[in-house]
């Protein structure tokens, strides 16, 4: 959710029922800051800040969140043993984002507080191993009875009763989130979203970390360097900085890089986030109906 969850979009969800998040992936410590206390102004509910542990700023991001006594912590792509007794120390509550069964073993014994496994389907950042969501949960249920968060490809109510039948006690939703009215992402990136179709998503850059993006020119040239294969290293040179941001929060639709998930090619609108919190529990309570029916 870099270049998608500010303030705006985190204290919407919060004031709509939901648990908002920043995403500080994108972000300096004293723009994380601000974000942080503009939150704070926008809801008096519980929000959260998700940091990615391999993004070089994570040690400064966990101290901004440790001065600014944030409740919550996300913590992703990392070792969860690094900040976790640190945060819950402070009194802040950690989840930490998993991509396989193991991992969730890891996350349990590290002491997270709660576990997120998200499966290959998730836009942006993956796992190597590559495993869906419907695989994932019932596996990584078994390595915890820590509240289980289900991620990766959910973007209805019905996904979320789904993933709820499979194991998870909750569901963390992004691209839908990214398609909404206080998404800071820009509108040509959420247009190109709503023109995708089933298959217009993959995962690219399996040498450096996989990444699930549209497929556009950047998508068509680092496979062509995949093919050729490129180095880790040609892949991050080529890549460079910023591209990301150009996609996601510049529109740039050709040299961005527009991560989402595979669930795009179901996305056709851009709602507000408490429309789309409350289409969320409609369509949850119809399938909970339509199946305890079907019983």
């Amino acid at each position: 959710m870099v270049w998608v969850s500010g303030w705006r979009l985190a204290s919407a969800a919060s004031n709509a029922g939901c648990l908002g998040l920043l995403g500080a992936g994108s972000m300096r410590p004293e723009l994380l800051r601000e974000h942080i206390r503009k939150c704070r102004q926008a809801t008096d509910q519980p929000f959260g800040v998700n940091i990615p542990l391999l993004y070089k700023h994570a040690p400064e991001l966990i101290q901004v969140v440790l001065e600014e006594q944030v409740q919550i912590v996300v913590s992703s792509a990392g070792n969860p043993r690094l900040y976790t007794a640190r945060l819950q120390e402070a009194g802040i509550k950690v989840l930490h984002v998993c991509g396989t069964a193991a991992f969730t073993a890891k996350a349990h014994t590290a002491g997270a507080d709660a576990i997120i496994c998200e499966g290959m389907e998730a836009g942006g950042h993956n796992s190597r191993e590559e495993i869906t969501t419907l695989c994932l949960i019932p596996q990584a249920r078994q390595e915890t009875d820590k509240p289980l968060v289900a991620a990766g490809g959910i973007a209805s109510g019905a996904a979320i009763l789904a993933v709820m039948a499979l194991g998870a006690d909750g569901a963390q939703l992004g691209s839908r989130f990214a398609l909404t009215q206080e998404s800071s992402a820009h509108p040509a990136f959420k247009q190109a979203v709503i023109e995708a179709g089933e298959a217009d998503t993959d995962l690219a850059l399996r040498a450096v970390t996989p990444v699930r993006m549209l497929r556009n020119a950047l998508y068509h040239q680092i496979k062509a360097m995949e093919q050729q294969d490129a180095s880790a290293e040609a892949l991050r040179e080529f890549m460079g900085q910023g591209r990301s941001r150009r996609g996601i929060f510049e529109g740039d639709l050709a040299e961005g890089e527009l991560e989402i998930g595979q669930i795009a090619g179901t996305l056709t609108d851009i709602p507000t986030v408490k429309e789309l919190i409350q289409r969320l529990q409609t369509e949850y309570s119809a399938a909970h109906t339509r199946l305890h029916a079907s019983l």
